[in-house]
């Protein structure tokens, strides 16, 4: 890579770019449609261009706005048991934990199956829309910033598991009926992801910077240039507290603290993770009997009623996903602490797989959301959460926040590789 700075055009035809994973820094020009850059050191992704990106992706969001608009309106499930039907829609789940004292559970339910998903397609919609006007809305580079936060707390496709897996613990019980917007989520699934493979993030803020929304970055020879982890670009920093030149997010080296943060979440997450399997996470009643289940106990009822293929699931995604993510952070945290330099490429790999499994393991409480706002029969069958849900609805969300504060460029830092 040569050393030399670009500046005006030749900034538009080759460009700066740290890896945000390993900090290898690569001089990058543009890129020809339906192609992906790689970091040439770690593997990780610096940049994609899908054909058509804007305008495929406005159309995308369009119709995911009229799937999630019909998905809140039309009746989810609906459970006939005895002459007795109860239909549940979306926010069903969310309210009977509400009404059963859960509510910080019931905010978690509803925040990452409604509010990230909703405010996730409104933003883009906000940008995407914005792009296409004569005089540009407020704010869009802001709002655009935000979408990259939201991206991991929308959870409609674990949702949906959850949804599988009530289905098949509830279908020997009772007669079950999947109404309108089930297939609408179903639907809202595949057009989200579909949006998360069109949209390329760096050719909106080409076009931001096209426009004239934001600045161009200049390129001054001997600046310092850092990464920003909000918008990606890699531009100089002045003092030690400047600010992107680009989308004016807070430069930093590195993730502060990020060592000390990451070794608090996890060990707070171990903690909660032992109420979490000590404790019930639900309880089911019926004609005025029942014993509350454990998550192992849960699991051992599935595989005893012959449903080994379901016990299994669950029992990867709340117990062998959350153990095994702890152990990786812990042997990530301490091979950083004795700059290790052994299998760096297999490290970096590591973290990506402990930042992505981590809300796979959101299966069990929103099972449990549909099970308490379906299952409300009075005497013939209730499900009632338990203490043990909150706990492990924690876990769950400590260990994504610990993944989040792991910067993996100290890997290769103590190992002396960036220099």
């Amino acid at each position: 890579m040569s050393d030399r700075p670009w500046t005006g055009a030749a900034a538009e035809a080759k460009r700066i770019v740290d890896c945000h994973e390993c900090g290898l820094r690569h001089a990058m020009g543009d890129l020809p449609p339906q192609t992906r850059a790689l970091c040439g050191r770690c593997g990780a992704s610096l940049m994609r261009v899908p054909v058509n990106s804007l305008d495929r992706s406005l159309a995308l969001t369009i119709t995911g706005f009229v799937l999630l608009a019909i998905a809140m309106t039309f009746p989810f499930m609906s459970l006939t048991i005895q002459g007795r039907i109860q239909q549940a829609d979306l926010v069903t789940g969310v309210i009977a934990l509400a009404e059963q004292g859960l509510w910080s559970l019931a905010a978690v339910v509803f925040l990452t199956t409604i509010g990230a998903p909703s405010l996730k397609l409104g933003a883009t919609l906000y940008v995407l829309v914005g792009l296409r006007l004569r005089r540009a809305p407020p704010y869009l580079p802001l709002v655009f910033r935000w979408l990259e936060f939201l991206h991991p707390w929308a959870m409609v496709e674990v949702y949906l598991l959850g949804v599988f897996v009530a289905y098949v613990k509830l279908i020997d019980l009772a007669s079950i009926g999947l109404g309108p917007a089930f297939y609408s989520l179903a639907t809202l699934m595949v057009v989200m992801v579909a949006i998360d493979g069109t949209l390329g993030s760096e050719l909106v803020w080409r076009e931001m910077e096209r426009r004239r929304l934001v600045p161009i970055p200049p390129y001054r020879p001997g600046a310092r240039l850092v990464l920003c982890e909000e918008c990606g670009l890699t531009s100089p920093m002045v003092g030690h507290h400047g600010a992107c030149a680009r989308c004016g997010a807070r430069l930093h080296l590195r993730k502060q603290n990020s060592l000390s943060r990451c070794w608090a979440l996890t060990i707070t997450a171990a903690i909660l993770y032992i109420p979490a399997n000590a404790f019930p996470i639900m309880t089911v009643i019926s004609f005025g009997h029942g014993e509350p289940d454990t998550i192992m106990s849960g699991i051992k009822a599935l595989f005893l009623g012959g449903m080994w293929p379901l016990a299994l699931l669950v029992f990867f995604a709340s117990v062998t996903v959350p153990v095994l993510k702890l152990i990786g952070i812990v042997f990530l945290l301490i091979s950083t602490q004795r700059a290790s330099r052994w299998r760096l490429r297999d490290r970096a790999v590591l973290y990506r797989i402990v930042e992505a499994v981590g809300r796979w393991s959101m299966i069990d409480i929103f099972m449990l959301s549909i099970l308490a706002g379906l299952v409300q029969l009075g005497s013939i069958a209730t499900i009632e959460p338990g203490v043990g849900a909150i706990s492990f609805a924690a876990v769950v969300i400590t260990t994504m926040f610990a993944a989040t504060a792991f910067d993996p460029r100290l890997m290769w830092d103590a190992a002396g590789e960036n220099t």
